[in-house]
C-alpha cells in the first residue's frame, strides 16, 4: 500500500510530541527535521519539501501552539492541514459538457496504465454518473494497443470505436466523436499514443489531436511508482498540452507516494482520480483531506463506507441486519460477507482505513493472504447444508469429516468455527445497540480482535523472514 514508509516515519516523528503537554521551539524543530527527511525519502520534490516544512514550522512555533497544553496534537493538525492544502485542499469534480458529448483525452507515457485507466474511467462514469461512454482507440503505434482497448471495452460491455492502425489519430478522434453523436453516447474517451519517453513527435501529435477535438478534459495518466520522474513527466506534458487533470495509477503498489504530494504543487493541476488495483472498477475520486489522513495514519473511514455502499447489496444488508438482531446469522451469510469483503479490496488495506488501526503494533507487517480466505471458504463448503444453517450441529466427529473434505487440519477447522461464533456474538450485540462489540473489535490495541489478528499475523511474517535470513547465512 502506498505511503506505508512515509506514514511510519511521520508517526515516529510525532510520537514524542503527542505524549507531551506543552512543547518548546526545540521540540518543533526536531520533529520538523524528521518530517523533512521522511518526505525526501518518500521522493517528494525537494522544493515542495522545503516550502512545506517552512510553512509548518512557522505555524507550529506560534504563541498559541507553544502555550497550549496539547501543543503536540496541534502540530499534528497543522501538518494534516498543510498536507491537505499541498494536494489541492478539496476534491475537484470531473468536468462535463453542457451540450453534446463530453470529450476526454487520455495522455501519458507507455507503461503508466493509460489504456486500462481509460476503461476504468468509462466504467466509473457509467456507474457513478449514469453516463453512456464510448472508448476511442487512437493509439496506432503500440503493438496490440487497439486490441487491448477492445478487450477492455468487451469486458465492460462498453463500445470501442476504432479504424485500425493505418489512419491518423486526428481522423480517428474526429470520426469517433461523430460516431458518439450518431449513437447517442454522451461521453467520448480518447486513448492516445504514448512513448517510453517524451519526444517531439509524440507531443506534436497530441497537440494536433487536442486542436482537432478541443477536449473538455485532458487527463495525464501518471505511474505513481515512478516517484520524482512522475512529477517531471507531468510538468513537461503540462507545458506542452496544458493538461486539466492528473490520474495517478498504481497507488496501491509498493510506492513511496511522493508523486501524489508533489504533482499538484508543481503543475497547479488537480489529481482527480487514483488507480487502486488491477480490476476495472479500481478507480477512486481523489480526496486530498482523506489522503492526508491516510498518510498520517488516521484512517479513511469515509472511503471505507463508500466502498461498502458500492459493493454491498442494500437488500442483502437489510436481511443481514435482521438476522443479526434475531441471532440467526449462519455460515451461508458468513460466505456472502466474505465475498463482499473481497470485492472491496485487500483486507489489510481495509483495516488501515479504520482510524487507530495503524497504531496497532505490527500492523505494518499485517498481510491477509488471499489463500486464507480460500481455505476458510473450503471449510464452509465442506459442510452439509444443514451444518451451514445450524453451526450448533458441528460436533468433533463432524469437524474431522469437514477437515478431511476441505484438506485442512482439525485445528484450523476449530479455529475458524470459533472465530465465526465470536463474530456472530459481536454482531448480535452491535445490532441490538450494544457498542461494546465494536469496541472489542476495533479498540484496545492488540487486545481487540483485529489487533490480535494483525499482531499474530505480523509475528508469523517476521518469524518467516528471520528463518529465511538464517537459512541464507548457513
Amino acid at each position: 500500500m502506498a505511503f506505508e514508509g512515509l506514514t511510519g516515519r511521520l508517526q515516529d516523528a510525532f510520537s514524542g510530541l503527542r505524549k507531551k503537554g506543552k512543547i518548546t521551539e526545540a521540540d518543533v524543530k526536531d520533529a520538523m527535521r524528521e518530517v523533512r527527511l521522511a518526505l525526501l525519502e518518500a521522493d517528494v520534490n525537494y522544493k515542495v519539501v522545503r516550502e512545506f516544512v517552512k510553512t509548518v514550522r512557522e505555524k507550529a512555533i506560534g504563541e498559541e501552539v507553544l502555550e497550549s497544553i496539547n501543543g503536540g496534537q496541534q502540530v499534528v493538525k497543522i501538518v494534516n492541514d498543510e498536507l491537505t492544502h499541498l494536494m489541492g485542499g478539496t476534491q475537484e469534480k470531473i468536468i462535463f459538457a453542457d451540450r453534446g458529448p463530453t470529450v476526454y483525452m487520455m495522455t501519458g507515457l507507455q507503461g503508466a496504465g493509460k489504456t486500462t485507466t481509460a476503461g476504468k474511467l468509462a466504467n466509473y462514469l457509467r456507474k457513478q454518473e449514469n453516463k453512456k461512454p464510448m472508448l476511442v482507440a487512437a493509439d496506432i503505434y503500440r503493438p496490440a494497443a487497439i486490441d487491448q482497448l477492445q478487450t477492455v471495452g468487451s469486458d465492460l460491455n462498453i463500445p470501442v470505436f476504432s479504424m485500425g492502425d493505418q489512419v491518423s489519430p486526428v481522423e480517428i478522434a474526429e470520426k469517433g466523436i461523430q460516431e458518439a453523436k450518431d449513437t447517442n453516447r454522451d461521453v467520448v474517451i480518447i486513448d492516445t499514443a504514448g512513448r517510453l519517453h517524451i519526444d517531439e513527435t509524440l507531443m506534436d501529435e497530441l497537440e494536433n489531436v487536442k486542436t482537432a477535438v478541443n477536449p473538455h478534459e485532458i487527463f495525464l495518466v501518471v505511474d505513481a511508482m515512478t516517484g520524482q520522474d512522475a512529477v517531471n513527466v507531468a510538468n513537461t506534458f503540462n507545458d506542452r498540452l496544458d493538461i486539466t487533470s492528473v490520474i495517478l495509477t498504481k497507488l496501491d503498489g509498493d510506492t513511496r507516494g511522493g508523486a501524489a504530494l508533489s504533482i499538484r504543487s508543481v503543475t497547479q493541476k488537480p489529481i482527480k482520480f487514483t488507480g487502486t488495483g488491477e480490476r476495472l472498477d479500481a478507480l477512486e475520486p481523489f480526496h486530498p483531506d482523506r489522503m492526508a489522513n491516510r498518510i498520517l495514519g488516521m484512517g479513511d473511514i469515509l472511503t471505507l463506507v463508500e466502498r461498502a455502499q458500492q459493493e454491498v447489496d442494500e437488500k442483502k444488508a437489510e436481511e443481514m441486519a435482521v438476522k443479526m438482531r434475531e441471532n440467526t446469522y449462519d455460515f451461508n451469510d458468513f460466505i456472502d460477507q466474505m465475498d463482499q469483503m473481497q470485492n472491496m479490496g485487500p483486507m489489510e488495506d481495509l483495516l488501515k482505513m479504520i482510524p487507530g488501526v495503524n497504531q496497532i503494533p505490527g500492523m505494518d507487517q499485517f498481510e491477509m493472504d488471499p489463500k486464507d480466505m480460500a481455505h476458510m471458504k473450503a471449510i464452509v463448503m465442506s459442510m452439509t447444508p444443514e451444518e451451514r444453517a445450524n453451526p450448533d450441529l458441528l460436533s468433533q466427529k463432524r469437524r474431522r469429516r469437514i477437515a478431511k473434505g476441505s484438506a485442512r487440519n482439525i485445528a484450523e477447522v476449530n479455529r475458524m468455527i470459533k472465530q465465526f461464533k465470536q463474530s456472530k456474538e459481536m454482531m448480535s450485540k452491535m445490532s441490538n445497540g450494544n457498542m461494546s462489540g465494536m469496541e472489542n473489535l476495533f479498540g484496545g490495541g492488540v487486545k481487540g480482535k483485529l489487533g490480535k489478528m494483525a499482531f499474530n499475523k505480523a509475528s508469523k511474517n517476521l518469524n518467516k523472514k528471520k528463518k529465511k535470513k538464517i537459512r541464507r547465512k548457513k
